[in-house]
């Protein structure tokens, strides 16, 4: 089959042993493969030996781009605008990060002219969903491989031997390195560590096993202060008060973020998960920089931020954390929630000081232009709320009154039905 007859296909490819033995299965099969590979911020990556091996692999080329800047901009500081965290613990680090990659590789797709994209997500994850959903959402013309769904591969490979007899077979070079205990997804926002020996939920891990932050045991014993300005929900500038460091481009505000709040042990969580496809999982995950940020601007919220609009946004961020999970990225609903957030956002303006000290992020003040906190009206040593303020004491009996009411009326139905 000449190429020009062959079905285009793009791999998003890591280097790994599994992608490269799909990549050589899918050219087998008679596809012309793009490897396509995003830099996302994984740790001390060499994309060119990533790029040399897709080549030696059968694939026409490999694409690496580099999204880190889109990454923080467009997809992690939209999560942490709306504070968004998943049942209440996960900072969705692979989750927000599916969609950054998805669109690329659709680009990539239509550029290349393939009428397919593949992965390597497993059949019972979460990716195979956020890849394909957010791919279809983009372009539902272009197809989807999925081999780890295919009964002809999972027959030829069941397990990691039959892997690496592949390899052999076919020349494709394996890490000479012996294999994590556990499978490790890397980007600019976290690191996740899953499957392996954690897939027992009451294995403790190893400490060697993390890359972005100390243990708070062995973190600094004085403190680092910093502050954090926002503009809009947005922040914009970091300021090590400590040592002098300022840091104003998103990219490299949100890595020093990282590396300040991971010298000092922050951003550490081990949890059981519900994934969307109905399984519970057990995952290990460090976000030093995202927790610190997060924790800014919740604080910031809390002097510029009306009662009602957060009582409404704290469920809208509970709404966006499900959608982004579950694979909605490019969903209209969730166009409805960002754009949401984003008018609940346009008084969060302010600076936040901050103390991190051994895994801990500890507020020590904040101020904003648009402040909704008055101290006087606040104080309980002015009787009124200062001049212009009509807040006589006095009204709140009435007002306790008027919300007694319902609370009267139960109370004397269940007296009554007790008798």
């Amino acid at each position: 089959m000449s190429s020009e007859t062959k079905p285009k296909v793009v791999l998003a490819y890591s280097g790994g042993l599994d992608t490269s033995v799909i990549l050589k299965w899918l050219c087998e099969k008679g596809f012309e493969v793009v490897a396509f590979c995003a830099d996302v911020g994984q740790h001390h990556e060499d994309f060119e030996a990533v790029k040399a091996k897709a080549v030696s692999c059968g694939a026409v080329k490999c694409v690496v781009t580099d999204l880190r800047a889109e990454f923080v901009t467009d997809y992690i500081f939209e999560a942490l605008k709306c504070n968004a965290i998943y049942e209440g613990r996960y900072l969705l680090g692979t989750s927000v990060a599916r969609p950054c990659i998805s669109k690329e590789m659709i680009r990539i797709a239509k550029a290349e002219g393939a009428q397919y994209i593949a992965h390597g997500a497993t059949g019972k994850g979460n990716d195979q969903v956020r890849f394909e959903m957010c791919a279809q959402a983009l372009d539902a013309k272009i197809g989807c491989i999925a081999p780890w769904r295919d009964a002809e591969f999972i027959e030829s490979f069941k397990g990691r031997k039959d892997l690496l007899a592949y390899c052999t077979k076919h020349g494709i070079p394996v890490d000479a390195k012996p294999k994590s205990n556990y499978s490790i997804d890397e980007n600019l926002f976290h690191t996740s560590y899953e499957s392996g020996c954690l897939e027992e939920a009451d294995v403790t891990y190893e400490e060697d096993m993390f890359k972005m932050t100390v243990s708070p045991q062995n973190a600094p014993e004085s403190s680092t202060d910093i502050e954090i300005e926002f503009v809009k929900g947005v922040p914009v500038k970091l300021t090590n008060k400590t040592d002098g460091t300022v840091k104003t481009d998103p990219l490299e505000l949100f890595m020093y973020a990282n590396e300040i709040a991971g010298a000092n042990g922050v951003g550490r969580i081990d949890i059981v998960e519900n994934r969307f496809v109905g399984i519970k999982s057990r995952g290990v995950y460090e976000t030093p920089g995202g927790t610190l940020l997060r924790e800014a601007h919740m604080d910031l919220e809390g002097i510029c931020m009306d009662r009602e609009v957060k009582r409404i946004s704290e469920h809208m961020a509970g709404e966006f954390a499900r959608l982004c999970y579950n694979g909605f990225w490019f969903a209209p609903e969730m166009d409805l929630v960002r754009n949401s957030v984003t008018f609940s956002q346009k008084d969060v303006t302010g600076v936040v000081k901050l103390e991190l000290y051994k895994g801990n992020v500890i507020c020590r003040g904040r101020s904003s232009p648009n402040a909704l906190y008055n101290p006087d009206l606040a104080s309980m040593d002015i009787e009124g709320g200062g001049d212009n303020f009509d807040y006589n004491p006095s009204d709140a009996a009435g007002f306790i009154r008027i919300n007694a009411v319902r609370l009267k009326t139960y109370a004397a139905l269940r007296a009554k039905t007790q008798e």
